[in-house]
């Protein structure tokens, strides 16, 4: 590609620079010469897309996929609308301005969005997998586990993760006065903040369950969204909220951070049955943040 390039630009620069008696002319009006750093800069590009997509289909294979990981689409310059999904409201919803609660992305694009949850296991291989694949993911922490280690999320805050919120100690919290869940929800607020330098805008409630105490405590703690889920993956199999048991574009896909005492495998096992399906059905994993 770059010898035919550069062959095009010698010609036209040669075409449009000299008469037949060797002397130099000026362009007729209205042409323009083709520039060689412009056609430099766009070869340069492609090389860097070539070299791109060369990393990570030896990524694919050194970690065991079936087949190279779409890549997303770019983020939309204007960010989709999101509202709570239906029945899943509390009273006063939106009067009161609560965080909303959502399953799904409005988006035709077939991406999805994988966020992992808790922080129980801190595996080295796992930080490499997904930064050698380009594999863009959530994370929502809680405290009573990250804190064996907050090193390893600072490593993953290092690689473009965003770090969010999913409670102290991980308790079911309609079942806690709004005093107790406010004390979870922004103490962990707190916890992040100290450690990552900045509070999250979301968080994820435990098991997915709230009630009204919860979303006006976490509006109260600065958070403006709260994603659950519509699938699950492990290591040996998907859980679906939906009845056909099939994903949908913009689907928000939970997993957890767990290893071979909760799990049949590893992490990368997990990530390995994750990339392999999405991918086999046509959809590439894009950034949760980047619609919100």
């Amino acid at each position: 590609m770059r010898g035919g390039v550069a062959v095009l630009a010698v010609a036209a620069v040669a075409s449009g620079c000299a008469q037949g008696d060797g002397s130099r002319v000026p362009p007729a009006p209205g042409q323009q010469r083709l520039q060689a750093p412009p056609a430099r800069a766009l070869d340069g590009y492609a090389t860097k897309l070539r070299a791109a997509y060369k990393a990570r289909a030896a990524a694919t294979k050194r970690w065991g996929l079936k087949k190279v990981p779409l890549t997303p689409p770019a983020p939309p310059a204007k960010k989709p609308r999101i509202t709570t999904r239906k029945g899943f409201e509390v009273d006063g919803h939106e009067k009161l301005g609560l965080p909303p609660v959502f399953t799904t992305i409005p988006t035709k694009q077939k991406i999805v969005f994988l966020t992992i949850d808790d922080g129980a296991e801190k595996d080295p291989a796992f930080l490499r997998m997904m930064s050698e694949l380009k594999i863009p993911y959530t994370a929502f922490l809680s405290d009573y586990l990250v804190k064996e280690d907050y090193g390893y999320f600072k490593k993953m805050q290092a690689r473009g993760v965003v770090l969010n919120n999913h409670t102290l100690h991980h308790p079911y919290l309609p079942g806690l006065s709004y005093a107790r869940q406010k004390h979870e929800i922004c103490g962990m607020q707190d916890v992040i903040e100290k450690h990552y330098g900045k509070r999250p805008a979301l968080f994820r409630p435990p098991f997915g369950n709230y009630n009204e105490d919860t979303l006006r405590a976490a509006k109260s703690c600065g958070v403006k969204y709260a994603p659950i889920w519509n699938e699950e993956v492990f290591v040996d199999h998907w859980e679906y909220r939906e009845w056909d048991r099939k994903i949908r574009p913009g689907d928000i896909v939970l997993s957890h951070f767990r290893g071979r005492e909760d799990w049949k495998g590893t992490m990368p096992d997990m990530i390995r049955r994750f990339l392999d399906k999405i991918t086999a059905e046509g959809y590439a994993v894009a950034r949760l943040e980047d619609y919100l």
